[in-house]
């Protein structure tokens, strides 16, 4: 028994001397719990829409609208042109646009006669729900404006004149009702002149004249550009042939740490071959064997599960830019960790990492708003991109070079810095 107790204690002093076996064995743990606990723990608590603000009228009245808009809890705004609001919601980036027209500020301060003030509103048909809900917040703001004018006996006055002008230009108007609206505009404008101003102001609650229109919403129906996956599989493919990468690249990785420690490194080396060749053969090593990882892969998901690349010649960019990227990362890891265990931990970590963050345990487009952000620092999200891309996000090649080339650029940085600092002994 005391045997047994002596080899626990050793095993206890040997993996509490390992610094990143220790930290890897009790601190790691703890945070994929509490990254995964964040991630299940649910989105935002407050709904929101995405909304495109557009003012062309530019008055200080139409500002005033849209400043107030803009501050809706349930919209979140954003500013831009007719042209890139129109196309936003088209290729779903927002949910709609509020366009307000030329002429919204002469429109508001009319308050009898003429036409009201307009807004654009833009949606997606499907989106009835949420279409409500913007018309609701549209004629909120347009009903407060409203309320601020019958408050205001000044403004009313005044709001009347115009509209008494207006009505005498109108040649369209029947003259027997042309002299009842005169009439009335003339006994509200001496109600006005009369009344005391507190009188005047409706109650909480209430819009002074509840007959006016505050404003018109013209509403247009946008066609929104329906793309997707065909399948599921068409998700989860690009997904196994990430962890495929994964498990090639700390293979690989490992085994250069295995043949340090074990001088096989140092014993190639007598013989006439260069370090440079060593190096290029394990790289080419790997990027072989993931290329195939990733052509069986997508053989297997074509003939069996229907999963039909948009275009083979973009498939193949993106599978060889991955490629380059994970021959980089390999090379990196075989440097992180001295022996091997250390090299498996921290190796092994650093790819869960990647994974988490791009999208190879979940899928990235149901990730938190937050998450998706920071995932732009791991190659695994524009690994996928850009082999969705190729399968069915229907990318063109000017869209295919943004992922490609961070990829082509992480494997030739890492390659890099793996090789400055590679050792080839495990001693220091």
């Amino acid at each position: 028994m005391r045997e047994v107790i002596a080899l626990t204690v050793k095993d206890l002093r040997l993996l509490v001397r390992d610094k990143a076996g220790f930290f890897f064995t009790f601190f790691f743990p703890l945070i994929i719990a509490i990254f995964f606990g964040t991630i299940f723990s649910g989105g935002d608590e407050n709904y929101t829409v995405s909304v495109v603000l557009v003012d062309e009228d530019g008055s200080s009245q139409s500002k005033a609208f849209v400043e107030a808009l803009a501050s809706t809890p349930v919209i979140k705004a954003r500013a831009g042109s007719r042209q890139e609001a129109i196309e936003s919601v088209r290729l779903g980036k927002s949910t709609a646009y509020v366009i307000v027209r030329q002429g919204f500020g002469e429109a508001s301060e009319r308050a009898f006669w003429g036409p009201p003030p307009t807004v654009e509103l833009g949606i997606d048909p499907s989106r009835r729900a949420d279409a409500a809900m913007l018309e609701g917040a549209l004629m909120k703001q347009a009903s407060e404006r409203f309320q601020h004018i019958f408050s205001d006996p000044g403004a009313q006055r005044t709001n009347l004149e115009k509209a008494r002008a207006s009505l005498q230009g109108s040649a369209d108007v029947p003259p027997a009702l042309r002299d009842n609206l005169t009439q009335l505009f003339g006994a509200l404008e001496r109600f006005y002149t009369t009344v005391p101003e507190s009188a005047a102001t409706p109650p909480a609650g209430q819009s002074g004249f509840g007959g006016l229109e505050p404003l018109a919403i013209d509403k247009t129906d946008v066609s929104v550009m329906r793309a997707g996956p065909k399948n599921a599989y068409a998700i989860t493919f690009p997904q196994g042939i990430i962890w495929g990468f994964i498990g090639v690249t700390a293979a690989f990785g490992i085994s250069i740490v295995t043949e340090r420690t074990g001088g096989t490194l140092l014993r190639l080396q007598v013989s006439p071959i260069s370090r440079a060749h060593i190096l290029a053969g394990k790289a080419l090593a790997t990027f072989i064997t993931a290329v195939a990882l990733a052509v069986g892969l997508l053989a297997l998901g074509f003939f069996a599960f229907g999963v039909r690349p948009d275009s083979f010649a973009m498939l193949a960019l993106a599978v060889t830019s991955s490629s380059i990227a994970f021959v980089g990362i390999m090379m990196l890891l075989s440097v992180l960790g001295r022996t091997e265990q250390a090299a498996s931990g921290i190796g092994w970590a650093v790819l869960l990492v990647f994974s988490m963050l791009g999208g190879g345990m979940i899928p990235y487009f149901i990730m938190p708003s937050w998450m998706r952000t920071i995932g732009n620092v791991s190659p695994v999200k524009w690994s996928i991109l850009a082999m969705e891309g190729a399968i069915w996000r229907k990318f063109s090649f000017v869209e295919m070079l943004l992922p490609c080339g961070v990829l082509v650029a992480v494997g030739a940085v890492f390659f890099a810095v793996g090789v400055r600092a590679f050792g080839w002994s495990s001693e220091k």
